[in-house]
């Protein structure tokens, strides 16, 4: 079993920056991807940013050049600045932590919420 417990998530305004964190524990040493995915109300997750262990990132388009994920391996955590903040990225955000090549070691975070208004 992985936990991953998020932190960071809160009320800011359009054009502001928020960055969230994400600790894993447990059985944590077959993961080899890391990411954060959203919900909005009424709309399915949907993918923000993974990083593999090997650093190479991937992030949606509605992202790229405002959101930056990065890890600390040594923390065993893993982040996602987020800057130039839009209403439209308001959501719960949830990390998750997985193995691509194992189907069932795929884990979620409890999620934290992010509300860009002004």
């Amino acid at each position: 079993q992985v936990q991953l417990v998020e932190s960071g998530g809160g009320l800011v305004q359009p054009g502001g920056s928020l960055k969230l964190s994400c600790a894993a524990s447990g059985s944590i040493s077959r993961i080899n991807v890391m990411g954060w995915y959203r919900q909005a109300p009424e709309k399915q997750r949907e993918l923000v940013a993974t990083i593999t262990s090997s650093r190479s990132t991937n992030y949606a388009d509605s992202v790229k050049g405002r959101f930056t994920i990065s890890r600390d391996a040594t923390k065993n955590t893993v982040y996602l600045q987020m800057n130039s903040l839009k209403p439209e990225d308001t959501a719960v955000y949830y990390c998750n932590a997985a193995n691509t090549a194992w189907k069932s070691y795929n884990y979620w975070g409890q999620g934290t919420q992010v509300t860009v208004s002004s």
